[in-house]
């Protein structure tokens, strides 16, 4: 928004403050304006708005009150009067207030942009340092001077003596110490800061006093009394200092050369000292400032703008300060003009609107003059400044001349017509800026862009005492080799982020005509005025606003901030915002020259078209109220909810921890049991005592039940659980019970037949295990009862009939008889029945021997795997002499069956190999050989004895 005149100021501030708090848009309010024109007063009234609007809150009050007391303290430190302004600011400064939901501000933060501070050390003919040097010495009591040794009379001090008498009838210096003095207790400046920054203060007017002599081409002190009291103000070692003003050390490469000052290097050594301080104790005070300002809390602000920066000057001589300050003015009316006479035919054309372009100039061709990469003055300016040898300011201008001579905008003394030829020198060059043209003098140029600070001075001035020096010279600074950017390139770079600063927000405009040059109130100079409208561009503006329309804003925003105006769009709309926003126009009525519907955004012609909007906006809050109200009433029912809802909560609660509490009682029972398990468990293997008994009969309990749910299912099956050692006694017991009853089960399960297999299998076991090698292949098949073949069988069906009166036949098998001279092998058939034993022919089945079972005397067999078996009958028995001699296949069935029908088993001997002597008939004695070997045999050997040959 372009404001022409001051008075309103309060109009834009408004505005700004409005979009800010309604329309969460970030903010800037650009304050521009010749040297003079009321920028700094404007400033003041933003912020003196922004104090009245926002409310009154006690922590409200005190970031308001920090605010407004930060003027001031920076203008008593950065303004100064000149030759068209009393407060003239010497820097630039850019405000951020930050606020939070509410609307009310929270805190600030400040930049500062290139303060003059060549002023400190020389002033124009008829103008003045900065304020606060007037003030100390005007304001401060006697106590505070004799303290910092100064004397009220200006003229003592040398600084001061270039311009005019310090005492000005249109500043009160005293009443302005007392409001900066007042204004540093409320940003928090402690007393001890305020001490030291008030002997920074006296030490820069001291160092002015400092003069030189020179001997031989040396510097010397003329004043040593000045150089001590700038070190008792500043708290560093007075031979130290004394000997950094007249001499210089320097390291080049390794090597550190300390060499004596010439009296105008002296000089330089002390104005460089002096801006130095003076202007680090201005960034620290910035800096002091912010913090003091920050916000309390973390919270998401939004942030209002405020620009204050110095005017578009052009004195009788202009120099290095005035060729930065117009290049500050060009970049702000270079944003201007892409933030408005651009950007916004631009809009139109994008947004597709009829229009007509307006002409208007750019100044982008006189910012990239003086600051393009390679070409532009500051470059040059630094490539002269870094130059090898001794570049001088005649050595820049000349470099200038011969690299800028054919741009439009440069004018050089050659090139220059001869009306300006007069009134420009050889030493000087002209810029036709934006505002007029402007010839600035090029002495100094070099030396105040190196701003350079001799090494010795700053070591000094690093090991200070005073809090602010000590911590604005930092030993970093000293020990750095690298060479910092020069003056105009830190400024360019400030002045590009600042311009990225304002480029995010909105901006606001309040344009500063200056009505005459004489600081008369009630007196237009139509020319002055005319002039100043002219180069600001406000025409070109204007013929833009005309022609286009006041108002623009995205369909999304529009449609969000009227949708209560019509029924289709309140509360929600779903459709495309375009859309939304066309019923909106429609409902309301829009005329249809009122109104452009662009691509993204609606354009309004009328500011009474928009106010009779805000207006029907203004009227449906009620009905928006009455929503709220609803909402509210609502709420207070859903507090008495909450209400009684906490009341249910908390007999619930009790009701709970009562629970709580015989649950933990449970709990802690549950403990107990479980603490005396544990020490039970513990204790289990010892003796039964009272910590372990219950423990040792659960266990019992616990092994009896995991038994019964494993006991082995199988006879055979000889596992048996583990068992704890309290059971060890009862697991015996239950063990061999368990292989009873399984025996026992697995009896009563039996036949009569498999019945009668075990007990034939028992018999054998117990006549033959361990003591027949060839037993443990009898344990596994059956015995039977028969073994004849069929043709067998038939032949003793007829032997049965005719021979055995009734007998019955319990066993049958074919054997080998070996006769008893000779040894000749006979097959025969063995029949045994209760009471006899027959042997008869294995072909005819005729009867060849009847043995009654109780003449058998001993039935001889050997421990080895052959089938001998030898059936000694007694000598005296007469129907049959001589034992005989058989080959029995299965001979452990044989003879148990023999055994389990005489039931003498002792009448089974079992003979170790080696010799068997056996009878024969008349008493003689026959000879059996037992031995092993690989091929098993049963027949009369070489000796004439019978030779068994078993397997080993």
């Amino acid at each position: 928004m372009l404001l022409i005149c001051a008075c309103f100021r309060f109009a834009v501030s408004d505005t700004a403050y409005r979009s800010l708090t309604e329309e969460n848009r970030g903010q800037c309010i650009l304050i521009s304006g010749e040297s003079g024109s009321g920028k700094t007063e404007a400033s003041k009234k933003v912020l003196q708005f922004i104090a009245a609007t926002t409310g009154h809150k006690a922590q409200v009050e005190t970031v308001k009150d920090k605010l407004l007391q930060s003027n001031p303290v920076l203008e008593a430190f950065g303004n100064a009067k000149t030759n068209r302004n009393d407060n003239s600011s010497r820097f630039g400064k850019y405000m951020d207030i930050s606020f939070d939901s509410l609307g009310s501000p929270v805190g600030g933060n400040i930049l500062n942009y290139l303060l003059e501070k060549s002023r400190v050390i020389h002033q124009n003919p008829r103008e003045r340092n900065f304020h606060i040097f007037y003030q100390l010495l005007a304001g401060a009591d006697d106590e505070m001077l004799t303290k910092l040794h100064l004397k009220r009379n200006l003229d003592t001090y040398f600084y001061f003596t270039h311009g005019i008498e310090g005492r000005v009838n249109t500043i009160d210096d005293h009443q302005q110490f007392q409001q900066v003095r007042k204004a540093m207790t409320v940003i928090e400046l402690t007393e001890q800061e305020q001490e030291d920054i008030f002997a920074i203060v006296a030490s820069v007017l001291h160092m002015g006093n400092v003069g030189f002599t020179e001997e031989e081409g040396k510097a010397q002190i003329l004043k040593p009394e000045c150089v001590e009291a700038v070190s008792k103000l500043l708290g560093c070692t007075t031979s130290k200092l004394d000997r950094a003003f007249t001499h210089r050390t320097i390291d080049a490469k390794g090597d550190v050369v300390t060499s004596p000052l010439t009296r105008e290097m002296a000089i330089y050594a002390r104005d460089a000292l002096a801006k130095a301080v003076y202007d680090r104790l201005f960034t620290w005070l910035v800096t002091r400032l912010n913090t003091s300002l920050q916000p309390k809390q973390s919270q998401k602000k939004e942030v209002m703008g405020i620009l204050d920066i110095y005017g578009f000057e052009i004195f009788q001589r202009n120099s290095f300060e005035q060729f930065c300050i117009n290049f500050c003015n060009e970049k702000l009316q270079q944003l201007f003009i892409e933030l408005t006479l651009k950007s916004e035919q631009e809009e139109y054309q994008k947004e597709g609107i009829e229009w007509e372009h307006v002409e208007y100039f750019n100044n982008k061709v006189i910012c990239d003059l003086i600051e393009q990469k390679h070409k532009g003055i500051i470059s040059l300016m630094d490539e002269e400044c870094l130059r090898p040898g001794e570049p001088t300011d005649k050595s820049f201008l000349a470099k200038m001349n011969e690299n800028l001579s054919s741009h439009d905008h440069y004018i050089s003394h050659r090139k220059a017509g001869k009306d300006l030829q007069k009134s420009m020198s050889r030493e000087e060059f002209c810029l036709k800026h934006y505002a007029g043209d402007v010839i600035y003098n090029v002495d100094g140029f070099l030396d105040k862009n190196n701003d350079l600070l001799f090494r010795d001075l700053r070591e000094v001035m690093s090991e200070t005492t005073n809090s602010i020096t000590k911590e604005v010279f930092p030993v970093s600074d000293v020990m750095t080799k690298k060479r910092p950017d020069t003056a105009a390139t830190q400024f360019k770079n400030s002045l590009n982020q600042l311009m990225e600063i304002l480029m995010n927000k909105e901006p606001s405009y309040i344009r500063c005509i200056k009505p005459n040059d004489d600081q008369r109130s009630g007196i237009f100079d139509d020319r002055i005025v005319t002039h100043q409208v002219k180069y600001l561009g406000l025409m070109e503006n204007l013929r833009v606003r005309r022609a286009g329309f006041a108002y623009r804003r995205p369909y999304e925003m529009f449609l969000q901030r009227y949708k209560c105006l019509t029924p289709n769009t309140w509360p929600n709309y779903h459709g495309p915002p375009k859309q939304g926003v066309q019923d909106i126009v429609c409902h309301l009525g829009f005329e249809k020259d009122e109104y452009r519907m662009g691509n993204t955004k609606i354009f309004i012609r009328s500011p009474r078209t928009l106010f009779d909007t805000e207006d029907a906006f203004q009227a449906k809050k009620h009905y928006i109220a009455t929503i709220i109200q609803k909402i509210w009433k609502g709420r207070l029912q859903r507090l008495r909810y909450l209400k009684m809802r906490e009341a249910a909560i908390t007999i619930e609660k009790w009701s709970r921890r009562f629970l709580a509490r015989k649950q933990a009682e449970r709990r802690y029972k549950a403990v107990n049991i479980i603490r005396s398990f544990i020490k039970g468990f513990i204790t289990r293997n010892g003796q039964v005592t009272d910590m372990n008994k219950a423990f040792l009969e659960l266990a019992k309990a616990q092994y009896l039940i995991r038994l019964s749910k494993n006991l082995p299912t199988k006879l055979l099956d000889t596992s048996w659980p583990s068992h704890p050692v309290v059971c060890r006694e009862a697991s015996a017991l239950l063990h061999k019970l368990h292989q009873s009853w399984l025996s026992r089960k697995y009896r009563l399960a039996l036949s009569q037949e498999q019945k009668r297999q075990f007990q034939l299998k028992v018999l054998a076991e117990s006549i033959f295990k361990d003591k027949k090698k060839s037993y443990p292949q009898s344990v596994g098949p059956q015995f039977v009862d028969d073994r004849l073949t069929e043709e067998q069988k038939a032949l003793r069906q007829t032997f049965q009939q005719n021979h055995l009166n009734g007998d019955k036949i319990l066993y049958s098998t074919s054997v080998i008889k070996y006769d008893r001279h000779g040894y000749k092998p006979r097959e025969r058939a063995l029949l045994l029945t209760n009471k006899h034993l027959y042997i008869l022919d294995g072909k005819t089945f005729k009867l060849k021997h009847n043995l009654r079972l109780e003449i058998l005397q001993e039935l001889v067999v050997t421990t080895e795997s052959d089938n001998l078996l030898l059936l000694r009958i007694p000598t005296e028995y007469k129907k049959d002499k001589g034992d005989l001699i058989l080959e029995v296949d299965h001979i452990i069935e044989a003879i148990t069956k023999i055994v389990d029908v005489t039931k003498k088993s002792q009448s089974v001997k079992i003979m170790e190999p080696g010799t068997i002597s056996h009878n024969l008939i008349g008493g003689k004695q026959g000879v059996i050989d037992i031995t092993t070997g690989t091929n098993p045999v049963i027949a009369k050997g070489k000796s004439g004895h019978l030779l068994v040959v078993a397997t080993p």
